[in-house]
This record gives C-alpha cells, structure tokens and sequence, in this order.
C-alpha cells in the first residue's frame, strides 16, 4: 500500500543504472529529460502510474536500451522520432495512454530485433505497410487506435500474435492470403474484429494449423457460408459474430473449442447435436439473433433466452424446458402440463379479443397532441412528456423487442426492461431534456446503470440503417466522451443507452442545480436533498470553485472534441456542444455526451445538419470555455455593462478592452495565476471569432490549453 506518488530527487545520479521498475505506482507529472542521463539502461517499466505530457525526446539516449514500457499513463502527443536510435529494442508497450499523430517515418526498418510492440488503445494513426519491415516481430497489438490501410503489410516474418481490432483497416480480406512469405504455421492469436474488411472469409485457415484464438467479428464481409476450421485442432475462441454467415451451422469437430460467439447472423436451420453436446463443456457461447432450431432440453430456460435468443424450440411441448420446469414428481408435471395447456388457451382467446379491439388502431406507435385535460392523464406503458409536448407510444409485446448491449451480449434484455427500470419512463426518473430527447434513469438487469436517451426526432432511417449507426457510435470509444452502452429500435423510436454518470453535468454542477433540473426556478430546497446524489463536495462549495478543476474540464472537453473532429474517419460534428453535455464521471473525468446522434435524426434536423462544420462545434466550445472562467450563464445574466444581453458579447467586449480580468469568476480568482485564467479567455475570444475560418482547430485548442495547464 506504500506506494510512490514522485520519482526520488537522487535517482538521476545513478548513472550506470540498468534496471530500472517503478511499475504500478502513483507517479504523475511529465517524465523528466533526465531520463536520457541513463546511457547504460536495459530495461526501463513505469507502467501503472500517472504520467502526463510528452514522452521525452532525450529517450533516443538510451541506446543500450531493450525493454520500453509506458503502459497505462497518460502520455500525450506523438511518439517521438529520437525512439528511432534504440535500435536494440526487443520490447515496446506503450498501451493505454493519449499517444496520437503517427508513427516516425522509418519505424518499421529501426528495430531489427523487437519481438513485442504494443500500441493498444491510443489514437494513432497510420497504414498497415508501417509494419512491414519488423521482421523479428511475433506478437503485434494495435488495437484501439486509427490505422488504415489494407493489413497485408501486417503479415509478415514470424508473426504469433496479430491484433488488430478496432481499427478502420477496410479492403477484400483475400488480399492477406496472396503474403507467401508469411508463415501461417506460425499464428497462434489473430483478432480483426470491428474494421471495415470485405470480400468472403478465405484466409489461409488451412495452414494455420497452431491457430489458438480468432476473432474477425464485425467487419463487413460478403455473404458466404460458415467458414471451414474443422483443421483447426487447437482452436479456443471464435468470434465470428455479425459476419454475414448464411446456411448451417456445420457440427465442428474442434474438441479443444471454450468460446463459440456466432450471433447476429442469417444463419438457419438445426444446430447439430454433436455441437449441442459439447456447448455445457465451454465457457461462454451465443447463437442469438439467428433463423436457428434446437431442442432446448438440457439447458435452463435463462440459458435459452440468453444464448438462444430468437431461436425456435424445436423439443415437443411436454419435453420443452423453456414451457415445464422439470420435476421428479410426474403427476406434478402431468398437472402442470395440462394448466399450462388451459392457460394457453385462455391466452389465445384473449388475444383475439384485443386484436379485434385494437384493428382500427393507427401504427405501433401512435404519437400525438393531447389537450390540456389529456396531459393531466397520460399514463401507461410508454409515455413522456417534456414541456409542451407529449410522446405517447403504445407497445405491443414489451419483451419480445430486444435491448442490445455491445459489452454483454449475452443478457437477454428487452424493452419491458427499460419500462421497469425508468419506471415507465416516469418525470421521477427524468434526468435531463435536451435537443435530442429526454434522458433517464435506471439499473437494467445485471446491476447495469445507465442513462437512457429516448431520441424523439422522427428518424427516415430504416430500422437496419439506425442499428449500423448506434454500433458505429458504440465503437467510438475515448477517455473523454461517455460510452453508448447499447441501444433498443422500438418501434418508430431509437432509444440510445448511455453509461451512467455518477456526478452530473457541467451545468448544474456550476450553477448549484440538481441532477435534471435545467433552470433556477424549477427546484427548491427539498428538491437538492434528495437529488443531488453526493455532488454537493464538488459543485459550489467544492472543487469546481478552483482554477485547476475547471481547467480539467475544459481540457478534456476539447480533446474529446479534437478526436471527434480529426481522430474519427469521416470527422463527427457534434452540434450540440453545451455545459449540459459535458459529464463527470465516478473519477471526476469529464466526458462529452450526445456525440454522433444528429445523423440518426430525418428532415426536421436536415438543414442544420448541412449547415453545421467543426467551426460550429468550435465556436460552441468558446461559449463553454466563457461559463467555466466567469461563471455565468451565456445568457439571462446580469451584466455590468447594461447594452450587453449575452455572455459571448460581454466577455469578447472586456478582451477587446484589455480587462478580461474583470470577467473571472470570483469563486476562482485567488485559486492559480491570473494570466492562465485570463488567456484561457482569449482562447475562448478565438472560438467565437464572428467568421468561422478565424477559429482555431480543435487540436490547437488542446495545445494552447496545455500551455496553460496548472502545476498540481
């Protein structure tokens, strides 16, 4: 539990240091040039601390240097080109950090000897040829980042493990299989799931008889039939979910098989017997959301509904587990088989009544404007109402409509369990209302808490085009944006679900207002005790009352929005830039909401979404910047100089003037220097410059912003 939280002041006098492991500590801070003074250095592992800025550019020093590891910091900005010298690397992992820009020109030919690069779950960019020369290499994970390109060049040398998922690598997937120099034999881990590679899965299978764990889910391949493996002996995982699989599932004689994910398919017809038999033995398999058969007997009707989800039981009625819980008492069962055959029965008739009653009903949703006597009434099964409107939807069989979650697909959520956990979308649970739709609260099953965003705008998108967007949405995945948890399609609605954040939104944090609650005037007192959920430690009276916490959120809200605007291919504008989309999570991170939504919304968003750019998004951003610095509002606050009726005016008036120290919040004046504060107001002077071309990207934001940054 003693753990570090600095580096010790003498450690740079060690000079012939070779060994140097400070591993799972508490350091933070940037990584002193000091650093390059250890000429003799080995091995150097900081992994699991704090460290922020730039890798230092002095590491090309280290020329003895063969084991680098920087995983799980913070570590910003380009790998530098001084790496380039280190040339008796044998070990690179730079994992989990906010590395971004490409790799130096050269990487692939400066290290004739690594064995192990990992660059998972950074922003980098780059092609797969930038690979192509490490020779030596045999494991290789660049998951989570940005590289394109065709991942040919990936193949090459001795390569064991190759991970390249999530990614934007795209092109006919046949184009590997023409690499004769590379040695299938060889490939022990292969993952290139979530990219965009087409064509039919034709990878030279065959002779990768060692192949242990393969993964190529989520691309975009043709429609082909169930790819042949039984060669693969050794098999352990396949993922070959939402793959475009069509036909049988063959009976896969791959005896060593712990993890089988087939879901979200076309696959049809029987499962075989010999592979139902083996499924008990595995560790977690999914045949949802395919035209499939089985008899279920033998599997808990939890298990059925989980992994089987969609599938038809094909086991006679008196045998069927999903029907008749099995008993050892068979008068029990005979009982409880015919109750079950009257309640059916009983069931069916009263289906017929409620169709007839129900033929001259308009569409499965029904929306509409009720009169004032009307709202006062409103209730059942799906209802919302947020100022003047009311969205009054009928559903018809709650649980047969699925509730996707990308994290857990295995959970056989359905709509009746986003009725229950929002209470039937009740106001008690209404967090927020926003351009987008009204936001809720709830626990889904399995302990899930989240925020639920009923998307209210029609949508001219098919069911099938609105799911292929939340998915896309649901990849995007950064330290400063909330994660989409997972979605639901019922009906006419899109229903997106979000993680929940623990301490609220920007907005009602700065302005002392309680979680959902938009306005002054729409609480009291009573309201504030019982919903603010622990955030009175950092709103008015807590940390936001300093320099330091507000220039965190403005930081992590630009470089989300940096990496929405020049990290994702195509660039995503979010339109909706305010104090309220920006979140704090559980660590007090801030994180951008409701990115990426405007593309699932119809006509009524049209023009402004043609007339939207980056600079819209910038000049938003500004307005943002302004509240955290004044603390005002941007508009319906008083100002000292009465002819200014907005923030944006007010504050651009006193920089104009020299006197933008005159608009600091007073809560934070006396918290860090003056002039960071008062350039973080011309920083926001720029973003709402009157012509768009006059604002600065989001990445330049992010690096004036550091200049800034104050010293913890």
């Amino acid at each position: 539990n003693n753990k570090i939280t600095a580096l010790p002041s003498d450690i740079w006098s060690l000079g012939s240091l070779k060994w140097l492991n400070l591993s799972s500590n508490q350091i933070s801070g940037s990584l002193p040039n000091n650093v390059g003074n250890f000429g003799l250095l080995e091995v150097i592992d900081l992994s699991g601390n704090n460290f922020s800025g730039e890798i230092p550019a002095t590491i090309t020093s280290l020329l003895s240097l063969q084991v680098l590891n920087l995983a799980g910091n913070g570590f910003e900005w380009s790998i530098p080109r001084g790496i380039l010298n280190c040339k008796a690397l044998v070990s690179v992992d730079l994992s989990s950090n906010r590395l971004n820009g490409s790799l130096p020109d050269g990487f692939g030919a400066a290290f004739p000897k690594l064995k192990t690069l990992n660059l998972a779950r950074n922003e980098i960019h780059g092609l797969d040829t930038d690979f192509a020369e490490l020779m030596s290499l045999t494991s290789l994970n660049i998951s989570r980042n940005l590289f394109k390109g065709s991942v040919m060049g990936v193949f090459q040398g001795q390569l064991k493990e190759i991970d390249l998922s999530m990614n934007q690598f795209q092109g006919h997937i046949s184009k590997v299989q023409f690499n004769s120099t590379y040695k299938w034999s060889h490939l022990v881990y292969l993952d290139l799931s979530e990219n965009q590679l087409s064509g039919e899965i034709s990878l030279n299978l065959s002779q990768a008889q060692n192949l242990r764990h393969l993964n190529l889910a989520y691309n975009r391949f043709a429609i082909q039939k169930f790819p042949r493996i039984e060669m693969l002996l050794g098999l352990e995982y396949l993922n070959l979910s939402k793959t475009n699989l069509i036909g049988h599932i063959p009976s896969l004689a791959n005896k060593s098989l712990k993890v089988l994910d087939v879901s979200h398919n076309n696959l049809s017809g029987e499962i075989p017997v010999s592979l139902l038999e083996k499924l008990p033995l595995m560790e977690r398999y999914n045949f949802s959301y395919n035209n499939l058969t089985l008899c279920a007997l033998g599997f808990s009707p939890e298990t059925f509904k989980t992994a089987f989800y969609g599938s038809s039981n094909s086991c006679p009625i008196a045998a069927n587990p999903v029907l008749i819980e099995r008993s050892g008492n068979g008068h029990k069962g005979l009982k409880l088989a015919l109750a079950l055959t009257l309640s059916t029965v009983c069931l069916l008739a009263g289906l017929l009544i409620l169709a007839f009653g129900c033929r001259r009903k308009s569409r499965k949703w029904v929306v509409k404007q009720p009169s004032y006597k009307e709202e006062q009434h409103i209730s059942g099964p799906f209802s919302f109402q947020t100022d003047s409107t009311t969205w009054v939807a009928d559903v018809k069989q709650a649980t047969s409509v699925p509730v996707v979650i990308f994290e857990k697909p295995l959970l056989n959520i359905t709509f009746a369990d986003l009725l229950s956990a929002t209470s039937n979308f009740d106001r008690g649970t209404l967090l927020a209302e926003g351009k987008f739709g009204p936001v809720y609260r709830g626990f889904l099953p399995g302990g899930i808490h989240v925020a639920v965003k009923v998307l209210v705008h029609g949508s001219t998108l098919t069911d099938q085009e609105a799911a292929r967007e939340l998915e896309y949405l649901g990849r995007i995945k950064h330290p400063n944006l909330v994660p989409l948890t997972g979605y639901c399609l019922a009906g006419d609605q899109r229903i997106a679900i979000y993680d929940y954040m623990e301490n609220g939104n920007f907005q009602n944090l700065l302005h002392d207002l309680p979680l959902g609650v938009q306005a002054t005037e729409d609480w009291s007192n009573d309201t504030w005790v019982e919903d603010n959920n622990g955030i009175q430690n950092v709103g008015s009276e807590g940390l936001l009352t300093t320099w330091a916490f507000r220039h965190k959120i403005a930081l992590g809200t630009a470089r989300a929005l940096a990496f929405l605007h020049h990290g994702c291919s195509p660039p995503i504008i979010h339109r909706d830039v305010k104090a309220s989309s920006v979140y704090l999570d559980l660590n007090l991170e801030p994180r951008l909401s409701d990115f990426g939504l405007a593309k699932i919304f119809g006509t009524d968003l049209e023009d402004e979404i043609a007339r939207s750019s980056p600079k819209s998004d910038i000049y938003c951003f500004g307005v943002v910047l302004f509240e955290l610095i004044t603390g005002r509002k941007p508009i319906g606050d008083d100002y000292p100089e009465e002819q200014e009726t907005n923030l944006v005016s007010w504050v651009r008036g006193l920089v104009r003037k020299n006197q933008g120290s005159k608009a600091i919040d007073p809560k934070i004046c006396d918290t860090g220097p003056d002039y960071q504060m008062e350039e973080a107001l011309k920083i926001g002077y720029l973003c709402t410059a009157d012509i768009p071309s006059k604002r600065p990207s989001m990445q330049q934001i992010v690096g004036l912003l550091k200049d800034i940054e104050p010293r913890t």
